[in-house]
């Protein structure tokens, strides 16, 4: 880049041409505030049929080199400022850098990591209060047909709809780690939910809420799993686009009363909202710990139903796989 603003400046220094007619041309200021140009008292005289057409030559030569030194110039700032997935930081970096060191990064949507340890759940038997419980999503299928003509439903790749904000974090609750090895998790408080949005191959978007709520898991530290609630991705107060509600708004469709057709099964589900809640599974396991910092990280794997548009629509099945941080005290 360097190279091409030189040249660039090489080519816009004032040039001395031969005299071949009366015609005088002056320097014009907008010329010499474009190109860097000092102003002087030097004057250009072109041939009209020659000269001149050199010096516009030149003029449209430093022009591009000019333009193009420009954007190579830009090219590099952005290449610069763009930035990938941030390194994964341990609990203590974290919470070391200030508000406006981690906006914009993606750091906040990450779970930490543990620096050291063992490969090992080396806890020992007793009761512990799980703390800063941090469940990161890496993957997200959705049970669906395949996009070919008479595929079989399968757990199908998706796009995510949503910005960074699916991770859920500050879960809490006791822990429990039995003589026998097994370990008993249950939560409590937290974070422990998340409006997510992914789109099939197809175009659809599926919504659902990520969530754990009143998780119950037990099973061994490589492999412990239970059941959660799943609320309904809608509350009870919601309006859909014709005023219906759960608990307010009307209770039809407007001129559907009149007609009968208001108790039809195929328009029951859209006039009566059911937001009661259902039931996901979720498998943990520890793959990591540091006894001495009470830290432990795994991976997890859940399926949880999708939003039902509170009844109208049948839910699909979301698999989520990902990551995630624990701290036991």
């Amino acid at each position: 880049m360097a190279a091409s603003l030189q040249a660039a400046a090489t080519l816009m220094q004032p040039t001395k041409v031969g005299v071949v007619s009366s015609r005088n041309l002056r320097s014009s200021q907008c010329v010499n505030k474009s190109f860097g140009v000092e102003l002087s008292n030097a004057r250009l005289t072109c041939s009209l049929q020659t000269d001149l057409k050199e010096f516009s030559q030149k003029c449209a030569d430093a022009t591009k080199l000019a333009g193009f030194a420009l954007a190579t110039s830009a090219l590099l700032v952005s290449g610069a400022n763009a930035e990938g997935v941030p390194k994964r930081l341990t609990f203590d970096e974290i919470q070391s850098k200030t508000y406006m060191e981690v906006k914009g990064t993606g750091t906040a949507n990450q779970c930490p990591t543990i620096d050291g340890g063992v490969d090992a759940f080396a806890f020992k038997a007793g009761k512990y209060n799980m703390k800063k419980l941090c469940l990161e999503p890496t993957s997200f299928t959705v049970k669906a047909e395949g996009v070919s003509k008479n595929s079989a439903p399968d757990f199908q790749k998706t796009k995510l709809m949503t910005r960074l904000t699916y991770t859920l974090d500050e879960i809490e609750g006791p822990f429990e780690v039995s003589s026998d090895g097994t370990v008993k998790f249950e939560e409590k408080d937290g974070i422990d939910y998340a409006a997510v949005t992914v789109q099939l191959p197809g175009g659809e978007r599926v919504p659902f809420l990520f969530t754990v709520k009143q998780l119950v898991a037990s099973g061994k530290p490589e492999s412990f799993s239970g059941n959660f609630l799943v609320p309904s991705y809608r509350g009870s107060s919601f309006l859909d686009p014709k005023g219906r509600g759960g608990s307010t708004g009307y209770d039809n469709a407007v001129a559907l009363p009149a007609g009968g057709r208001g108790d039809e099964e195929e328009l029951l589900k859209e006039n009566i909202k059911n937001v009661s809640a259902s039931t996901g599974t979720i498998n943990l396991s520890i793959t990591k710990s540091k006894p001495e910092t009470g830290e432990v990280i795994g991976v997890f794997e859940s399926i949880q139903p999708s939003d039902t548009d509170l009844g109208a629509k049948a839910p699909k099945d979301v698999k989520i796989q990902g990551i995630w941080y624990a701290q036991l005290e």
